[in-house]
Parts: C-alpha cells; structure tokens; sequence
C-alpha cells in the first residue's frame, strides 16, 4: 500500500466531499474516519492534511486555524470585501456596520467596496466609512472604476466578499477574472432586490496562495457570529468609541444611557458619527437580548 502525503487548502465542500488545493493540484476529498467522529468540522478556507490511501485522498488533520465564520462556514479569512451602494438595491448601515464588528472580532481586515458607482457615488456611505478609518473603495462594473484598486489587494491573501444579494459581489468578481463566470442574478424591478445566486461557498484561485470566495448575502451573518462578545467590549469594535476611551465620568461607560457622558455627545454632534452610533446602540441590545437568554 502506498500512501502519500499532502499539505493544501480546501477550496470547496458538497455533500461530505471536499475539493483540495495542493501543489498545484486539485484533489476530490473525504473526511479521515477519526476526524468524521471529532469536533472539528472541515470547511472552505482550511488548511489541511490530506493522504493518499488505496487510490483515494482523504483529509487527515485540520490544521490551526486564524479565525472561523459559522455562518457562511469558512476559515482564515484575512480580508473581507463588503460590497455596498447607495443605487437599488440600497444597502442599510446597520449591516455595513454588523459586518465591520464581526470582521473586527475575528481579525478580518474589512474593505468597503461602493458599487455601482456609474448610477450613484454614494457620498454619505464614503464619508461615514472612509471618516471612521475603514479602505473605501468606489467600484463600477460597467465602467471598470476600482476594479484595478482591488486586484492589488488580493495577493497573497484569503478574501471574501460579502453584501446584500444583487448588490453586484459576482459580477466585481467576474471583472476580477472572467475565467470565474460566476452565475450572476437579476433585479427585481418590483422590490428592487436582487435574486439570490451563490448557493454555497467556494473559493476561487487568482494566483499563488491568493483565493477569493463570493459568499451569500448579508442575511447569513448573523448576531451568532458575536456570541462570545460581551456586550460591555462592544465599543472596542468601534475605533470612534475606542479612541475615546477613558474620557467618561464613569470607567464603565457604555455611552448609552449614562448621564454626562461626553462620547455620547460626541457621537451625535456629527451625521456621519451618529449614522454608526445608532448602529452601536442596536447591535448593544441585541447582544444585551441574547446574554438575556
């Protein structure tokens, strides 16, 4: 019996079966039986071992990982790519500012692609983005504006990218490398939304040790993702807040409902501060809502 040994990435998973990026290969993977009965559960974006045993590879061992999403299951993302616009269909700051938390949490570096920018160059959502320290990108696919911008910023890197369905993710990726030809959905003149098309997460090579993945929509990150963040260090996520340390009455400011607190002043003084401080107080009390329960 002869077994080989193998260290790749996993670039897709179906059904118990696994694609495996390795020295150039692309190998159709199981799961080792000690690994199917363990805690770990393989997903796109791991690094793994894989043997190869009476002609067919198996994955033997998930290695250490940087950081895990539940929803979409992936792993060692380095970089995520929200995709957003102030053109149909219009993305709500909440959920940009949901997704700059979550990324802040697993040490994922977020960027802030504004697409359609041919229909609407989404001044606020640049200036509120751009002001609280985050790389604004302004992108169109029918121009080609930002698409440049972004291809600099995947060498070398795990990326993801992420927005509300239709907002144009498979198209910017289809820009980045046309060999992808990614499914690309319509929108729906009716509600202005777009017809969801990435079914599942994949991971696509562009270059060594480089790989992008269009996840769904943004309706698969949820408050689950934060459920280890204590509610009291929800602020740290938000550099507005966190540069601001220290400047209460009260060493336990949450700067909320506590008197004289001059964050809170702060954070209203200014529409685009207040744009992202009202999403602090909603993400707060759902993160008060499920330590509740």
């Amino acid at each position: 019996m002869m077994i080989n040994n193998e260290t790749g990435i996993i670039i897709k998973g179906v059904g118990g079966r696994y694609t495996v990026s390795a020295s150039g290969n692309m190998l159709n993977c199981s799961l080792d039986g000690k690994l199917r009965i363990g805690k770990v559960i393989p997903v796109p974006g791991d690094r793994v071992e894989v043997l190869k045993s009476h002609g067919s590879w198996h994955i033997s061992k998930v290695l250490e990982r940087k950081n895990v999403l539940i929803r979409p299951a992936v792993a060692n993302i380095d970089q995520l790519f929200v995709v957003a616009s102030n053109s149909p269909p219009k993305t709500d700051t909440y959920l940009i500012d949901k997704m700059s938390v979550i990324a802040s949490i697993k040490n994922i570096d977020m960027i802030l692609l504004l697409n359609k920018s041919d229909l609407d160059r989404s001044d606020d959502l640049y200036k509120i983005y751009s002001r609280a320290g985050f790389n604004v990108i302004r992108v169109s696919a029918v121009t080609g504006e930002g698409i440049d911008d972004i291809k600099s910023l995947l060498c070398g890197k795990i990326s993801a990218f992420t927005g509300n369905s239709g907002i144009g993710k498979s198209s910017i990726l289809n820009l980045i490398d046309p060999a992808f030809k990614i499914t690309v959905g319509d929108i729906s003149r009716k509600i202005e939304r777009g017809k969801h098309t990435t079914r599942h997460v994949e991971f696509l090579p562009i270059g060594d040790n480089s790989y992008v993945a269009d996840t769904p929509g943004f309706s698969s990150f949820e408050i689950t993702q934060m459920d280890k963040l204590d509610k009291f260090e929800l602020q740290d996520h938000f550099p507005e807040l966190r540069e601001m340390t220290g400047n209460c009455r009260f060493s336990d400011c949450v700067h909320i409902n506590e008197p004289d607190c001059p964050v809170k002043e702060y954070m209203e003084q200014d529409s685009c501060r207040l744009s992202r401080y009202l999403s602090y107080k909603k993400i707060y009390q759902e993160l008060s809502e499920v330590s509740e329960y």
